[in-house]
């Protein structure tokens, strides 16, 4: 049990407490014991997860995003109505999830001698209600209605016999040790009471006192809680990453690993390099002493003493905000942490983006607590978001999603919940205060597209940094119960020395968890190193379906690649040969520009690149996730190129023998592969060494015949011939070259022969 919530029974029995037992139980306002029942861990998710981490999910439509309300259906676990008994439903999904030795009552026979005997020993775990079942709550009248088109009667869940039976439900289901310290909670919290009160009786009396002390406003917001967090529970408990397949999900609890925060941010580009001796000066890391953990970043304070109110996190692709969402959630949820916080709500930036762009409805203009109770309808109408004291959030991510232009000076000033404005008013207000001024505002975005954003509006600038040494370790090994497997798996990546590097990311360790356990099915795998260019074609393409799902709406069928798609990878390719010409890896916004291409969809919507702190100039930079990226895109254009219009975009300006003198010869594989070899040997250690790698890989059938078939490439495009003369070309130069160029130049011969992957 979390030692933050156990409570130690206290001794006096009578129920006689003073001031002092009340400062002995003292807990935060909205600390409550835990109110799911074990089964609930267990039960079915009923959406995908969307974001940045799971991006596969496309803009949601308003049923993809609402709050689902729980059912009686016996697949979920959870029984929030049930008109015959306040006890668990016996269901399937209990009987696999229940603790050994517990009871589990079946509410639907009034017969409870098919108890097993060890079962009967358990019997005072059972929490009985000796009282008479409540009224049933009052249905309302459609019919009725005033002359506004508001209903006539209270809304039920307003109604004194619906809430009665809904906290009789609720605490049902709870098991001795949680109803006790949801109680104590309960008596930390609420001047007046003695132990007595809350200990003495049966559940119904409970409530009768709970509703007695809260009244029904309160106790609707305890409801409104209550129902939030089991949604959180249900939505986040399962993390889906890449293509969801039924009993392969796997637990968020069991598998995240929390990544590296700092409060100073610099880029979050890791700028070792496998051969090249001097970093990137553009690229630094921060310190240790920056780093601050996901559930204190609300406890961070402003320069004078004051809490911050919004907090701005960013970080490269891949690099895990929208899991760090989803766990922040479970941990309020489940009452982890952040436990003053009394409501948390997430309002995506898709959520808004959808909104903005759809023409039936919702209507064109929403007020605040509309939008909240659109997407959540058990929190419309919360009037209290706007009382004094009211402590809540508003996680507000993927901020690239919404590609509007906002108007932060000139947005007309809304200071209520319920004045009705278009969705990009309402953001710019949130961010300002001037609307939910009570409220604490996490937003989350890439890098180039929360740049936009006025400092004057943010309090704490985060950068998510990425996995250390010993947590890839750690999160690859809780990836696979069979711990041979992932030692096997840890061992393997790191024969790739710019593989180790990536994964930093996240997305990159899962990745390496994605595709390795699967090579390893076969049992000669392993003996050679694994390549490095498969690897990379894995990443593009993993990013580019992602940009077609996240930000264009496509299903997991709908991912061919247009001629656009295309144009924009062959363009990108080849600015980064121009970079590695310049021996850069920096480009600006002409940059991008001068390609024919967009810099939203270079900088934010790729996968591929991010932009780096603002230059003393005051120009915006950017550059690719990693430099070994930028060395592959450059590889890929000229391998593609190569391809599709048989041109050798190398031979420029190059010296070139007269075996490949003749115009064919310089068209030739090995023509290419020559010309690579010139540029790499006149150039310093490291320049041009990997991506002569990942040219060698590319002319591999299985890179551009079973990869990037069908992507980048047509199927039954013809095969690349004469890949016998770039095998010998290579030997030949590995008998010849410096020794310092020497295992470079064998592993461009294994990336081009090697088949056992």
């Amino acid at each position: 049990m979390d030692p933050d919530n156990e409570v130690a029974r206290p001794g006096n029995e009578e129920g006689e407490a003073d001031e002092k037992d009340k400062d002995k139980w003292n807990r935060p306002p909205s600390s409550y014991g835990s109110m799911k029942s074990d089964s609930d861990k267990m039960e079915e998710e009923e959406e995908g997860e969307g974001d940045e981490e799971d991006v596969h999910e496309a803009c949601p439509s308003p049923v993809d995003g609402a709050y689902i309300e729980p059912t009686d259906h016996e697949g979920t676990g959870l029984r929030l109505h049930r008109p015959e008994s306040p006890e668990t439903l016996f269901t399937i999904t209990t009987m696999q999830t229940k603790p050994p030795g517990a009871l589990v009552i079946d509410t639907r026979s009034s017969d409870l001698e098919v108890n097993s005997e060890d079962d009967e020993e358990d019997m005072d775990e059972v929490l009985v209600a000796d009282s008479p079942e409540p009224p049933e709550p009052v249905e309302p009248d459609d019919a009725m209605q005033t002359e506004d088109g508001q209903p006539g009667k209270l809304h039920p869940e307003q109604d004194m016999p619906f809430l009665f039976k809904t906290i009789q439900e609720a605490l049902s289901v709870l098991k001795s040790e949680e109803l006790y310290n949801f109680k104590m909670r309960f008596y930390q919290r609420e001047k007046g009471l003695t132990l007595q009160h809350v200990l003495e009786g049966d559940i119904l009396d409970f409530v009768d006192k709970i509703i007695e002390v809260l009244g029904g406003g309160r106790v609707t917001n305890t409801l409104i809680r209550y129902r939030l967090k089991q949604y959180y529970v249900r939505k986040h408990q399962i993390i889906r990453e890449g293509v969801v397949r039924a009993g392969k999900q796997n637990f968020l609890n069991n598998v995240y690993v929390e990544p590296q925060i700092s409060t100073c941010g610099k880029g979050g580009i890791d700028p070792f390099h496998e051969l090249r001796p001097r970093r990137p000066s553009a690229f630094q890391l921060p310190s240790p002493d920056t780093f601050v953990g996901l559930n204190n970043l609300f406890r961070q304070q402003k320069a004078d003493g004051q809490p911050v109110r919004m907090v701005v996190t960013t970080g490269i692709p891949g690099i895990g905000m929208t899991v760090s969402v989803g766990k922040f959630l479970l941990d309020w949820a489940e009452q982890v942490a952040n436990k003053d916080l009394q409501f948390v709500f997430k309002l995506s930036f898709r959520t808004f983006w959808y909104l903005q762009n759809k023409t039936v409805a919702p209507p064109d203009k929403m007020s605040m607590i509309e939008m909240i109770g659109y997407y959540y309808p058990q929190c419309k109408d919360m009037k209290f978001l706007e009382e004094e004291g009211c402590k809540f959030l508003i996680i507000m991510d993927s901020f690239d999603c919404y590609q509007a232009a906002l108007d932060w000076e000139n947005a007309p000033v809304i200071t209520d919940i319920h004045t009705k404005a278009n969705p990009d008013v309402l953001v710019v207000n949130i961010f300002r205060g001037t609307v939910l001024r009570g409220a604490r505002v996490w937003v989350l975005g890439r890098r180039a597209a929360v740049s936009q954003i006025p400092s004057k509006f943010i309090d704490l600038f985060t950068e998510i940094q990425g996995f250390s040494d010993e947590m890839k370790d750690e999160y690859l090994t809780k990836r696979f119960t069979d711990k041979r497997l992932a030692a096997k798996i840890v061992a393997h990546y790191k024969r790739l020395p710019s593989v180790i590097m990536l994964t930093r990311q996240p997305f990159i360790c899962w990745m390496v968890a994605a595709i390795y356990p699967r090579q390893f099915r076969n049992p000669d795998y392993g003996s050679n190193p694994p390549r490095l260019t498969p690897f990379y074609i894995n990443i593009m393409i993993v990013q580019m379906n992602r940009r077609l799902q996240f930000y264009y709406g496509k299903g997991d069928h709908d991912l061919k690649w247009t001629d656009e798609d295309k144009f924009l990878l062959t363009r990108m390719g080849k600015m980064s040969l121009k970079m590695l010409e310049k021996n850069t890896s920096v480009f600006y916004e002409e940059d991008v520009k001068e390609f024919g291409l967009k810099l939203t969809e270079v900088t934010v919507l790729s996968g591929l690149c991010t932009e780096l702190p603002t230059a003393a100039d005051g120009k915006r930079m950017f550059s690719f996730i990693h430099v070994t990226l930028q060395e592959y895109m450059a590889a890929m254009y000229v391998f593609t190129m190569f391809r599709t219009d048989g041109k050798n975009v190398l031979e420029s300006g190059m010296h070139i023998p007269k075996i490949f003198a003749a115009k064919d010869q310089t068209k030739s594989p090995v023509g290419m592969v020559h010309c690579a070899l010139e540029r790499t040997f006149t150039a310093p250690l490291g320049h041009f060494d990997l991506f002569l790698r990942f040219l060698c890989g590319m002319l591999s059938p299985q890179c551009h015949e079973e990869q990037l078939s069908g992507c980048l490439y047509c199927h039954h495009a013809p095969k690349v011939g004469g890949l016998e003369e770039v095998q010998r070309l290579l030997e030949k130069k590995i008998q010849t070259a410096p020794a310092d160029r020497v295992e470079n130049l064998k592993e461009c011969l294994r990336e081009l022969i090697q088949k056992d992957e």
